[in-house]
């Protein structure tokens, strides 16, 4: 029996996958080599927004309409989980909507049976090998914080955190050289285990790979104490979720902080770490935005040169505060609002980028030709592109020498060549 498994969404997401891989693989399953050839074909969905639901709903139809005869389609993740009987009423072409800890290799008949539904621990079960360098752990699964945009914590529900041995558990058995720690609120790792864990975490993983990246900090979980931590991963990245800058619509948020707090946050960094990298995310018109709150989050773009930050329209989402606002954004001037702000990021990025220009950094060979320095995480910022003498998996030392858009050359530095 073949599977393929079809991930959308974030990182949290392709944890998910990999150990649904796990334990379809114990269960006798083996990857196929496309959804065509499959007998179980798995969607690994994703809700957060409007956009990421429909790229979800696209991607189930499409495997439906090239699965071969009588192969399985099963939709999980977080779609299946938030709308579940919905969902499977509307894609009848589906065999199976599973949930989270829901086996996908169960029938509707077995789940409709009225009996018990087997189930498993997502969050701890097991994974195979990391088949990359490097690899994404999810340390912990849900979200304590009520922003007023997001409906995460309605169906992954409330923190829970695993345990720091759990983790290097995971983290020795991936085999990989980097690790990627992620969660929904990753900064208060342990919190509802008595008592915030992140910086002994991150301690006890930097001991085991060459290299510890953070994603999804919130801003004012972002210590002085863990600022200087991250010096000792080998990767001063810093992924801050700052959301917007404006203080009074960060109240309408329902979120922490203002421009004058993430810069002062940022000089500390950079202070500490001159070479560090920062990313961020904004969402562009959420009820109430004025032209104000717009021009506020232009300077800070200007000021703060982050190295990346993306930016996302507002998507109203069914249950959140954000649906209980006046004032709402019209799409145009919201759409109008994200190329201004893109257009001024696009021009702080290339300039980061162009300084790394003539510099020697030390990277991981992620692919033939291809790897990353500290400034870049996989799958979301450029790469730097490399000479196919570079053996997947190793590091090596290089000479930057051109940029281009988001991605850098590069040349093997050869010890004793000058």
């Amino acid at each position: 029996m073949q599977y393929w498994l079809e991930t959308l969404g974030c990182p949290k997401n392709q944890v998910d996958s990999d150990k649904l891989a796990g334990r379809l693989e114990a269960e006798g399953y083996r990857v196929a080599a496309g959804p065509g050839s499959a007998d179980l074909v798995v969607v690994n969905t994703c809700a957060f927004v409007e956009a990421a639901r429909q790229e979800s709903i696209d991607a189930v139809l499409q495997m439906a309409d090239s699965r071969r005869a009588g192969a399985r389609i099963v939709v999980t993740g977080c779609m299946a989980e938030r709308y579940g009987a919905e969902l499977a009423d509307a894609l009848p072409e589906v065999d199976l909507v599973a949930g989270f800890g829901v086996p996908v290799t169960l029938s509707r008949k077995e789940i409709g049976a009225g009996g018990p539904v087997p189930s498993f621990d997502l969050l701890n079960l097991p994974r195979p090998p990391s088949r990359a360098p490097w690899a994404y752990v999810k340390v912990a699964e849900g979200c304590d914080r009520k922003c007023g945009f997001c409906a995460i914590p309605s169906f992954r529900g409330l923190q829970r955190s695993r345990t720091i041995d759990d983790i290097l558990a995971e983290v020795d058995g991936l085999e990989v050289e980097e690790v990627v720690l992620v969660a929904q609120d990753l900064a208060s790792y342990g919190r509802d285990l008595g008592q915030k864990a992140i910086e002994p975490l991150v301690r006890a993983v930097a001991g085991r790979v060459s290299r510890v990246r953070l994603l999804y900090l919130y801003p004012s979980e972002l210590t002085d104490g863990l600022i200087d931590v991250m010096g000792e991963t080998g990767c001063p990245y810093f992924d801050l979720s700052l959301q917007h800058v404006s203080r009074p619509h960060l109240r309408r948020m329902r979120r922490w902080g203002d421009g004058d707090r993430f810069l002062a946050r940022i000089e500390r960094i950079r202070s500490v770490h001159p070479d560090a990298a920062l990313r961020s995310s904004f969402i562009v018109g959420y009820p109430g935005e004025t032209e104000e709150d717009h021009d506020h989050l232009l300077a800070f773009l200007e000021q703060a040169e982050l190295d990346w930050a993306g930016f996302f329209p507002f998507s109203p989402e069914e249950g959140t505060y954000a649906l209980t606002l006046a004032d709402p954004v019209a799409p145009d001037l919201a759409a109008e609002r994200l190329v201004e702000c893109s257009e001024v990021q696009d021009v702080v990025t290339a300039a980061r980028r162009l300084a790394v220009v003539g510099q020697e950094t030390r990277v991981l060979v992620d692919g033939p030709g291809v790897g990353r320095s500290h400034r870049e995480a996989p799958e979301i910022d450029g790469i730097i592109r490399l000479g196919p003498e570079a053996a997947p998996g190793s590091w090596v030392d290089v000479m930057v020498t051109g940029a281009e858009g988001p991605d850098l050359e590069a040349e093997l530095i050869v010890a004793g060549v000058s």
